[in-house]
């Protein structure tokens, strides 16, 4: 299948919210073992002007990563227990990315299901936490890029408009007005606080 090039992430964050829902997460762990998820839910994180962003009140230490070039990869420890897989999404020294929330196993789900201690396709990848322990996303991810030939998305058919919803994202207490959070309606795989 072929890969997205670098193009592609050059989209405004909230457009590529969207148009990374159906595309296809990689991970070659090694020669043996490559991992990936159909990618089912976003939300996007805009820059200064969002309360809920890292960035928003400036570049630190910790958030520097959404500073750099669309196609990184952005991951931190949260809530003392989880990594969060973000991509960047804003040109150069503009901060921006997009959290991906909930992936559709595809490939490596023996990985995955050891990775997680359970058996159940659905809960495999249904929520941020969930999906970077099931790929062993750790910190050492944190501003590596979708071009080599450890990370990388191929490419998929579109979502229909028709088949993708808008809600609030999930876990916030600030900027909770923006409906920034995108999924595709109906999929099984979704983070379970669904909303509307």
């Amino acid at each position: 299948m072929q890969r997205l090039p670098e193009q592609f992430f050059e989209h405004q964050t909230l457009e590529l919210a969207e148009k990374l829902l159906g595309k296809i997460f990689v991970r070659r762990i090694s020669d043996t073992v490559e991992l990936k998820g159909r990618i089912v839910e976003t939300e996007a994180y805009c820059g200064e002007f969002d309360e809920a962003c890292h960035a928003w009140r400036g570049k630190t230490a910790r958030n520097s990563m959404m500073f750099n070039k669309p196609g990184m990869l952005y991951v931190y420890f949260t809530y003392g227990n989880h990594y969060m897989l973000n991509i960047v999404s804003e040109p150069e020294n503009i901060p921006g990315a997009v959290l991906i929330r909930a992936m559709e196993p595809v490939e490596g789900e023996a990985f995955m299901q050891k990775q997680r201690g359970t058996m159940v396709a659905t809960a495999l990848l249904s929520g941020p936490g969930k999906l970077t322990k099931a790929f062993a996303i750790n910190g050492d991810c944190n501003g590596k890029d979708l071009f080599s030939s450890e990370f990388f998305l191929e490419n998929a058919p579109e979502i229909p408009q028709n088949a993708i919803a808008t809600g609030s994202r999930i876990g916030i207490t600030k900027s909770r007005e923006l409906q920034w959070r995108k999924y595709i309606l109906n999929n099984p795989h979704v983070s379970k606080a669904r909303g509307s």
